[in-house]
Parts: C-alpha cells; structure tokens; sequence
C-alpha cells in the first residue's frame, strides 16, 4: 500500500474518534438538560400541591371569620332583643338571629367540606414532597455523573486534537491537502477500499482501469464518481458480486 494512503487512513481513523468524541460531547449538555427538567417538573407540581393546600387553608380561615361574624351579630341582636319593650321589633330580631344561625349552619357545612379537601391536599403534598425529594436526588447523582463524563470527553478530545496534529505533519502535502477538503464534502469516509469491483464510498461500480491502477499501488487513485480515495488490499474481492 501507497505511505501516503497508510497515513492517510490513520489520519481518518483518528478524524472518527474526533468526530464521535464531538459528538458524545455535545449530546451531555442535551441531557444534562432534560435530567433538569425532570427535577423541575416534580418541583412545580409540589408547589402547585401546596399551593392549593395553602389555598384551601385561606378560604377555611375566610370562612371561620364569617361565622364569627354571624355569631357576633347573635350576641347582637339577643342584647337588643332584651332592650326592646316592643313586640314587632322582638319578632324582627328573632328572625334575624334565625337567619345568622341558618348562615352559619351552611358555613359550617363548608368549612367541613374544606377540612375534607385540606386532608386530601395533604396527601397530595406528602406525595408529592416524595417525588420531588426523590426526583432531585436522582437528578444530582445523574447530573454528577454527566460533568465526569463530560470532563473525560473533552480530556480525549483534546489529545485526539493534539496527536491529529502529528499524524496531518507526518503526510505528504498535496496528500493532506486533498484529504481535507475531501473530508469537509464527504465526511468520515474519505479513504475507501475496493470491494467486488465498487467503490466502498459510493458503492458504484469502477472502471477496469481504475482498480488495475489502484492494484499497482503507484499513485493515489479517485472513484470517478464520488472523488474519494481509494486503496486495495490482497483480503479485498475484486470481483463483481453476482
């Protein structure tokens, strides 16, 4: 095999750790992310639970002032009543206290009622207090354990950049040259064997000349069709698949 073409494939195979390390290393963030956003999602959902016990509470408390405030207009019409001399107004009080007590038995009735919803948005909030406690603790073992990872990625990456360095300097010039730009259109596979008489990028079918010349190992050959690199080995088939 062409010295060039053994450095150039190297080169390449240097060039897909570089490409699969970028890749591993960009995709931390992403999940990085998304292990947040579960955390987040169980959080809110705490808050709304004791948000909604906070606010069963506070119409509770609402309510407990109204009966207050009816039973003080009791107290207030029974002393009138034991002012008034008069019959009418006697009659008119009594049914104002009536109407205190049928308000009252109707609060009442509603403060159970929300001491019913509050006992049930405790639970909630008890739940939900588990998940979340639970969800974050997950969450910063996972998150933890993407900053090592992300931290031997970019330790890798950058002495596969380093040593890449070494291995461009030690092709031939024109050689590099043509890889590089080679690499920027047809990504990862840029040097390609030979295989039942095709290109191993393209996978079109070569030219007889072609693969005698790329037999004779005495320059660089190209697929006339896709323009990458080839090269051919004695464990490589030549012949044409039927």
């Amino acid at each position: 095999m062409i010295e060039a073409i053994e450095k150039l494939l190297v080169l390449q195979d240097r060039d897909r750790n570089l490409h699969r390390t970028q890749a591993d290393l960009a995709s931390i963030e992403p999940q990085r992310e998304r292990a947040k956003s579960r955390a987040n999602s169980s959080q809110q959902a705490l808050d709304a639970a004791k948000l909604k016990s906070k606010q069963i509470e506070s119409d509770k408390k609402k309510l407990e002032l109204d009966v207050e405030a009816q039973k003080e207009r009791i107290a207030k019409y029974s002393l009138q009543q034991f002012q008034t001399k008069k019959n009418e107004e006697y009659r008119a009080l009594a049914h104002e206290i009536d109407g205190c007590k049928a308000n009252i038995s109707k609060l009442e009735d509603q403060i159970l009622e929300l001491m019913e919803q509050a006992d049930a948005a405790a639970k909630e909030v008890a739940a939900a207090t588990k998940v979340a406690t639970e969800a974050k603790k997950d969450v910063d073992v996972e998150v933890a354990e993407l900053g090592k990872r992300e931290a031997n990625f970019k330790a890798k990456l950058a002495e596969l950049q380093s040593n890449r360095k070494d291995l461009a300097a030690a092709v031939e010039e024109g050689a590099l040259a043509r890889y590089e730009r080679l690499l920027k259109s047809k990504g990862e596979n840029v040097i390609v064997g030979i295989q039942h008489s095709s290109c191993g990028g393209c996978h079109m079918r070569l030219p007889t000349q072609i693969m005698v010349a790329c037999q004779s190992q005495s320059e660089i050959n190209s697929c006339p069709h896709c323009g990458r690199i080839l090269y051919f080995t004695r464990d490589m088939e030549l012949a044409a698949a039927d």
